[in-house]
């Protein structure tokens, strides 16, 4: 026993003390045997989940869901994952944005190597632009962090809970902490955010226990931009699992990055609905110059639907950018506005937000901004704005008492009549089915056209498809 405490002390001695790169092979070998090797794990349990980018206010957490079945599969070897899990919305459904939806829902997300894919039943659904986060989220697991260390020439430091080890993982920095006993109890990385820059991901590791000889936490928390997006307490972990490698399907292995399509559509003299995927813009002329509601999803977005305003009306600067809420799937291409020298109209309460995330540094995919960088100009709205010019009037409301965004703001044109909404109101292909947010959204906005007694004849939706006004009450049960 004495002897075997004596081997022990010089490496842990390693954790207390300066450790240097030649060290952080020592470090991790010791890691890897008190936690236990192996080539695959699966771990299952149940927890929350956050829903990312869709706060209720810009500095809120993101609204959480009940995971009632979680189990994520691993094969180190191959470098695939599968996460299969089953979420419940709570209840009261808390404020904020994310899909909505009733009952259970199911998702299955996959990667193996360079591809990434989702499958609903028997259906897969090919998720190219998710590749690289779900191959980097193999290596924020506690074995999986060990192993990435070993093989790619990690270095190690003291730190405050430990030792502090480092590695790159392509271009992306890991940095794992490593406490006395041997356990990673913290990794974190950097992911790129059209919003938020190099945002920090921190997954915490605690509780741990012992599954048939490897030790694996029974509590695991991950934190994206500040807030979590999973809260998991682990309650089976199985090793070695076989069929843990997945084969990828033909259609993912052949598929490609769908095109960005800016495709418009006239509403009046002047205006256009523009869409083309799952988010819509409007193109709106004034004397002088091009205002645009709305820069959804990416800087590849935005330059798509600038392309098109240039085309429809040459020869005229974007002024104004208008931004109805700061949810990512509707901010994520603002910066280009910006880039572009226009002015962003947005909720008073968002100027901040942006601001403070639009300084955090852009290096591992910076766009058109950070490459050319120049001050952002704001026009706030707290109730109420409008954009007039040249006979043409924009009106921008505040949505009161709105679930979706404290901030949410909706547009009006008196002269056309036309209704510019976000989330509030999606609506339906022919035949198809209510998104389950209409009910809970839909009359919050509904209220607020009755109390501003608006005259609207269409919608134009920043989802979903044109629509005359008479399809609203009649969705909600009104008419």
């Amino acid at each position: 026993m004495t002897r075997r405490l004596r081997v022990l002390i010089p490496v842990f001695a390693l954790v207390a003390g300066v450790v240097s790169a030649q060290d952080a092979k020592a470090v991790l070998q010791k890691a890897s045997s008190a936690m236990g090797n192996a080539n695959s794990i699966e771990y299952s349990g149940k927890g929350q989940a956050g829903l990312i980018g869709q706060s209720f206010t810009p500095t809120a957490d993101w609204p959480m869901v009940n995971v009632t079945t979680y189990t994520r599969t691993i094969d180190y070897a191959s470098r695939s994952s599968k996460e299969e899990m089953s979420r419940f919305e709570q209840t009261p459904r808390p404020k904020g944005g994310g899909a909505p939806f009733t009952g259970e829902q199911k998702q299955v997300n996959m990667v193996s190597g360079e591809y990434a894919w989702n499958q609903a039943g028997n259906a897969v659904q090919p998720a190219l632009a998710a590749a690289d986060e779900r191959q980097l989220q193999i290596w924020l697991t506690p074995h999986g962090f060990i192993k990435g260390a070993m093989e790619n020439n990690a270095t190690a430091k003291n730190g405050k809970g430990g030792t502090d080890v480092t590695f790159m993982s392509g271009k992306y920095k890991v940095v794992g902490t490593i406490n006395s006993q041997g356990m990673v109890t913290k990794v974190d990385t950097w992911l790129p955010n059209p919003v938020m820059g190099d945002m920090l991901t921190e997954t915490l590791y605690s509780d741990y226990k012992d599954f048939n000889g490897v030790k694996f936490p029974t509590h695991i928390v991950q934190n994206q931009g500040g807030h979590p997006v999973l809260d998991l307490t682990v309650t089976d972990v199985k090793t070695n699992v076989a069929n843990a490698a997945l084969t990828v399907p033909d259609a993912v292995k052949n598929a490609k990055a769908p095109a960005v399509v800016a495709a418009s559509q006239k509403l009046a003299d002047g205006v256009w609905f523009v869409g083309g995927g799952s988010h819509n813009s409007v193109i709106i002329e004034y004397p002088d110059y091009i205002a645009v509601v709305e820069a959804p999803l990416s800087e590849e977005r935005s330059l798509a639907v600038i392309a098109e305003a240039k085309k429809l009306v040459p020869n005229k600067p974007i002024k104004y950018l208008i931004n109805t809420h700061h949810h990512w799937d509707h901010s994520s291409g603002v910066r280009t506005y910006v880039a572009e020298g226009a002015t962003v109209i947005t909720s008073e309460m968002n100027k901040a937000y942006y601001e403070k995330d639009w300084k955090a540094p852009r290096t591992l995919d910076p766009d058109m901004l950070a490459k050319s960088p120049k001050k952002a100009n704001f026009i706030t709205v707290k109730d109420s704005y409008s954009l007039t010019d040249g006979g043409r009037t924009l009106e921008l409301h505040l949505t009161q008492g709105d679930m979706h965004n404290a901030g949410i703001l909706f547009g009006y044109m008196p002269k056309e009549k036309i209704l510019i909404e976000a989330d509030d109101f999606t609506p339906p292909n022919p035949g198809g089915s209510l998104m389950p947010s209409t009910l809970n959204f839909g009359n919050i906005l509904w209220d607020n056209v009755q109390r501003l007694k608006l005259d609207v004849q269409t919608i134009a939706p920043l989802h979903g498809r044109v629509v005359p006004y008479t399809e609203f009450p009649k969705a909600l049960g009104k008419g």
